[in-house]
């Protein structure tokens, strides 16, 4: 079971083929995946039952960490946490 905590993230790095790695909010990171499925010539079959292509971005947020987006060639994401969470006693 993962660890809930990593769910209490508001960053993602970014990682795109030939370019620099970058730091992007959760939104930020919706958009980016989003303009990603666009470009794509066939969504992943994982993805076919979501109506929106927001919903679709959500559920790659949520449920995977990499989009094939050619054959070879992948985009990755992978949650950050910036600041540490608060301790509650």
């Amino acid at each position: 079971m993962s660890d809930p905590l990593i769910r209490q993230n508001d960053h993602y790095i970014v990682l795109e083929h030939g370019e620099k790695e970058i730091i992007l909010s959760t939104q930020e990171t919706l958009e980016w995946l989003m303009q990603w499925i666009n470009k794509l010539e066939s969504i992943p079959k994982d993805l076919e039952d979501q109506p929106t292509l927001k919903e679709k971005a959500q559920r790659l947020l949520e449920t995977a960490c990499e989009l094939q987006i050619d054959s070879g060639i992948t985009v990755q994401w992978f949650a950050i946490r910036i600041k540490p969470p608060t301790k509650t006693i």
